[in-house]
């Protein structure tokens, strides 16, 4: 037997090996952050992408949230074509408009919100939700516009608002423009609440800076996900400021429920049924 019929046989075993890996396909399986557990992807769909072994509620998109929580029937996207530009040439590690061109490229997004009319359990509803892959989920003047726009028309309509919010604050990269839409929310929130049209607040890991400064709590009902992580500022960053041991699980959503930060807590399995009955009850108690 000559030398090259010696190695061809761990050369075929090689390639059938190599054959049989690529044949699985990418994205089947998924590991949880929390518990380390492989998860069938099939499986963590079904399961409204929540860990079947420790609960923990996996981040998801914008329109996968969306998705999970609307009827399928009747959806509408709003302002989906409005897009945020560098007024400031502004530029840090990177240009902010090299930012906006990569995070529009990963996610698919125009900015960092997205507002969608539809029904849930057949109650008609306007649906805000935060990317957080678009720039972290930060709130600049496109997301303050699309979210101002998205209680005009529920004032217009006479319909109920929901937000699920999940972000790193007010976008940096657009300074003082940025900031003034922590008030511009705030004060379209309290043009809703005249109108007696209940704005429902849902909390979604993580959610910080000026986004839960402002509009993430200014909720008729404030909601959060279990263990999701709420606040202003990083535990990090406060320990390293005020060097004090933080209590435990400070910042979670069960600590704001036990210290009357949040209304409740609600699995996401849970929120189109809890969410509708809440809204139902709203809007039948108006007057």
């Amino acid at each position: 037997m000559s030398w090259i019929d010696k190695i061809l046989p761990s050369i075929s075993s090689s390639s059938l090996r190599a054959s049989q890996k690529n044949s699985v396909p990418e994205g089947l399986w998924k590991k949880c952050p929390r518990c380390d557990q492989t998860l069938y992807r099939g499986d963590l769909e079904r399961n409204f992408e929540v860990c079947p072994k420790c609960n923990h509620h996996l981040r998801i998109t914008a329109r996968r949230r969306i998705e999970l929580f609307l009827d399928k029937e009747g959806q509408q996207e709003l302002y989906g074509d409005m897009e945020a530009v560098d007024t400031l040439k502004f530029k840090d590690l990177k240009k902010y408009k090299d930012r906006l061109v990569a995070a529009r490229k990963n996610t698919g997004e125009k900015d960092a919100l997205i507002v969608v009319q539809g029904f849930v359990n057949e109650l008609e509803v306007v649906v805000a939700a935060f990317e957080f892959g678009f720039i972290g989920g930060s709130m600049g003047a496109v997301v303050g516009e699309k979210f101002t726009q998205a209680v005009n028309t529920c004032i217009a309509n006479d319909l109920p608002f929901i937000c699920f919010s999940t972000s790193g604050g007010a976008r940096m990269q657009e300074a003082l423009i940025a900031l003034m839409q922590m008030a511009k929310t705030s004060a379209v929130l309290e043009k809703l609440r005249h109108h007696c049209l209940p704005f429902i607040s849902v909390l979604v890991d993580p959610v910080y800076g000026g986004v839960s400064a402002s509009l993430a709590m200014l909720g008729d009902v404030n909601i959060a996900e279990p263990k999701a992580l709420v606040g202003f500022t990083g535990p990090d960053v406060i320990r390293q400021t005020v060097r004090v041991k933080l209590p435990e699980g400070f910042q979670r959503s069960e600590f704001l429920l036990e210290h009357g930060a949040i209304d409740m807590i609600i699995e996401r399995k849970d929120l189109r049924d809890r969410i509708s009955s809440l809204i139902k009850k709203l809007m039948d108690n108006r007057n």
